[in-house]
């Protein structure tokens, strides 16, 4: 199953802390929350189809798709370290996990 993933496993746990992080922002960027929210889903929703495909074609579709949303995820934080709604420490340390699994995504397919 899709949870024995490791990569799967950091997705989910990076979407906890993303929203923790979110959590305490100041008024005004529920719309970047959102976008943030709508990405790592996708992230981690691709991984658990692609694991649940048989074909090596579909699965190698469903981690590409994941592996863009990683992307689309490391793009939100270089806007939240813009709109210093997070330390330059903690975009770092987001955008070093989010690379782990955009790696391990790309050896899965």
């Amino acid at each position: 199953m899709h949870e024995k993933l490791d990569c799967y496993r950091q997705s989910v746990g990076i979407a906890g802390e993303l929203g923790k992080e979110m959590a305490g922002w100041p008024r005004g960027f529920g719309f970047l929350a959102d976008q943030v929210r709508r990405a790592m889903a996708s992230v981690v929703l691709n991984m658990a189809e692609g694991n649940g495909r048989s074909g090596s074609r579909e699965r190698r579709r469903f981690f590409q798709i994941a592996r863009a949303s990683v992307a689309e995820v490391a793009a939100c934080v270089d806007l939240m370290r813009a709109y210093l709604v997070i330390s330059e420490t903690r975009a770092n340390e987001l955008k070093s996990g989010l690379d782990r699994i955009s790696r391990m995504l790309f050896r899965l397919h």
